[in-house]
């Protein structure tokens, strides 16, 4: 069991990584597209999803990350070789962890950053650029956003990032098998009746997936019916008094992963609840879940096999 100080430690440390996955809401359909008119031979002027007007060099070299699913991204479109520095958090794939650490997702080192001379710093939403994104233009070191909040917003990061690292043929593969992937877990669900899910982000204090949130998405694909999905917010605080009341048939309990192994039990608000009371609790590693990048996918097909198994028997 952890101790509450230990639990708020832990606590901390997840909502400071998703409140990078919240803060923005813009359009992907005109991310990462060049500006008419000002590309020239050594740069491009981009559109991140942001909205942000970036001029990036047109061959990068040099990549700095500072989010864990950024790192992931640029691994599984084969850039990886160029990432000379990442968080603390990167740890998939191995060679991630190898990689030179800037700090936290949310106060990186900026020296660190300076030191390590990139050409560009992928960021996972504008929350981060407040603090550092003044000294890091000083330095010519463009600063690229990305903010997915579904899954189809995933997938567009995963092509944006191809066009700005010049890697457009692998990340449209990856996109490609990504989406065939879901449209199989979607069509075996398809048929079946929705189950009433509780995303149990943490226990104490109680944290949930809500309206916003990229993973009430993946619920839904999966045959999944979130009793939050009309919450506000991407990840709202959740009273007992609601989760009393929520009755959920399902439980998922995001641990196991980078951030350590709390999160193991339902919240005492849950101890009469269908789920509880017909053992449909899961486990499900929250690298899968809660990092928007390819390994999402992974977490989708895990939701659609622990709430709909009928449907995946061979």
């Amino acid at each position: 069991m952890f101790t509450d100080k230990a639990q708020k430690i832990r606590t901390k440390h997840l909502l400071a990584f998703f409140i990078l996955s919240v803060t923005l809401v813009c359009s992907s359909a005109c991310s990462g597209r060049e500006t008419p008119g000002t590309t020239t031979a050594s740069t491009r002027e981009l559109v991140d999803e942001a909205g942000r007007h970036v001029v990036v060099a047109t061959d990068v070299q040099r990549i700095v990350s500072l989010a864990p699913n950024l790192t992931e991204i640029v691994y599984s479109i084969g850039a990886g070789e160029r990432l000379v520095g990442d968080t603390d958090y990167c740890n998939y794939p191995a060679e991630a962890a190898r990689v030179a650490k800037v700090g936290d997702t949310l106060h990186p080192s900026v020296e660190r950053i300076i030191a390590l001379r990139p050409q560009l710093v992928l960021v996972s939403t504008a929350s981060q650029l407040e603090s550092f994104t003044k000294e890091l233009a000083e330095h010519q070191i463009a600063v690229y956003v990305t903010d997915p909040h579904d899954l189809e917003g995933v997938f567009h990061s995963i092509q944006n990032l191809g066009v700005v690292l010049g890697e457009t043929t692998q990340a449209e593969k990856l996109v490609a098998s990504l989406r065939a992937r879901t449209a199989s877990v979607e069509q075996a669900v398809n048929s079946s009746k929705p189950v009433r899910v509780f995303y149990q982000l943490s226990d104490r204090p109680l944290y949930t997936a809500g309206r916003d949130s990229f993973t009430t998405d993946l619920i839904r694909r999966a045959g999944g019916l979130s009793v939050t999905g009309d919450v506000p917010g991407a990840w709202p605080r959740y009273s007992d008094e609601s989760a009393l009341a929520s009755q959920p048939e399902a439980i998922i309990l995001p641990t196991g992963g980078s951030m350590s192994s709390g999160n193991s039990a339902p919240a005492d608000p849950f101890k009469k609840s269908p789920a509880v009371l017909t053992g449909r609790v899961y486990k499900i590693n929250e690298d899968h879940l809660n990092r928007p990048g390819p390994r999402l996918v992974d977490g989708l097909e895990e939701i659609a096999r622990v709430l709909h198994p009928e449907s995946f028997k061979r």
